[in-house]
């Protein structure tokens, strides 16, 4: 890379991150309880270092909050607990396996886990009366994603409707909502997976280790490496391998696929990212090819 790339590089880096820090600190002055979505996920943790960097030196002014599955990676939830406590953050757990214990979900068929976090998250909001909802979601992600504006309105069900989204001229975002609404905030909506690779070297930020290349034993199913966990394992049918591989995101377990690599470096990693044809969902995640808009009618009934 030439010096002239880098400073391009670095300017549009630091472009998104004014951006975001923008964001943070409208709602911080805007709303009276938000809070952050945070699984230990590349996203999430980008976002918490975004908050940090919004405050400082003062404290994140909110908590965070993670839907858990039950059906999680060993090294995030790790990562996740280390980062909260590093930081003196204060974490709320919504967990789906108490909603299966009580009656109130059913598991599914197909074991995944990942559409059963929306009651436990819309309830969440309301009992802890979060007006604000930070959320790592990209626009590059997902189709559905990119209908998102930053500051997304939720009616009182927690709904989401294409049709009623704000402008957001110039950079003004409009978070007015009547009692029981709420509203979803994309702070890094208009950065690239690209983006965050470069911004996480830039940072120095600290991730998983999931997101590095590894060995682990893992079956193909519809054209994804999936890993044996709480969740599941191979069918009958089904080889299983060890391989060297790594996660581009990582979510519930049952519906995220590694991608074979040996990247074990974040240059590494941006070169893989660089050359890479498919969206990080569209390539790992089971889950958003349930239907052509899966994903679209997850966010009608509340999903992030």
């Amino acid at each position: 890379m030439t010096t002239l790339e880098k400073k391009a590089t670095l300017d549009a880096l630091d472009a998104l991150e004014s951006e975001s820090i923008h964001i943070f600190r409208e709602v911080a002055g805007e709303f009276d309880r938000p809070v952050i979505l945070f699984s230990g996920g590349k996203d999430s943790t980008l976002l918490v270092h975004l908050a940090v960097k919004a405050f400082a030196p003062a404290p994140v002014p909110f908590p965070l909050l993670h839907v858990d599955t039950g059906h999680n990676f060993d090294e995030v939830i790790d990562f996740r607990d280390s980062i909260v406590e590093r930081l003196g953050l204060r974490l709320e757990v919504a967990k789906v396996q108490d909603y299966i214990d009580d009656g109130r979900l059913v598991e599914r068929a197909d074991g995944t886990r990942n559409p059963l976090q929306t009651q436990p998250l819309l309830d969440a909001i309301v009992e802890n009366r979060f007006d604000a909802v930070f959320g790592g979601g990209r626009r590059d992600e997902e189709r559905a994603r990119a209908k998102e504006r930053i500051m997304s309105l939720r009616d009182a069900f927690g709904r989401w409707d294409p049709r009623k989204q704000r402008p957001e001229l110039w950079n003004l975002y409009n978070g007015r909502h009547a009692p029981g609404e709420h509203v979803r905030v994309f702070p890094i909506s208009n950065w690239t997976e690209l983006d965050v690779w470069r911004y996480i070297q830039r940072e120095e930020i600290e991730l998983p280790s999931i997101y590095y290349a590894h060995r682990r034993e893992v079956y193909k199913r519809d054209g994804m490496w999936l890993a044996e966990g709480p969740w599941g394992g191979p069918r009958s049918t089904e080889t299983v391998e060890n391989l060297s591989v790594r996660y581009r995101t990582v979510g519930d377990g049952s519906c995220t696929g590694a991608v074979e690599s040996t990247a074990t470096t974040l240059d590494e990693i941006i070169a893989e990212v660089t050359a890479s044809r498919l969206t990080e969902r569209g390539a790992t995640r089971a889950d958003d090819r349930l239907s052509e808009a899966a994903m679209e009618d997850r966010k009608r009934e509340g999903y992030f």
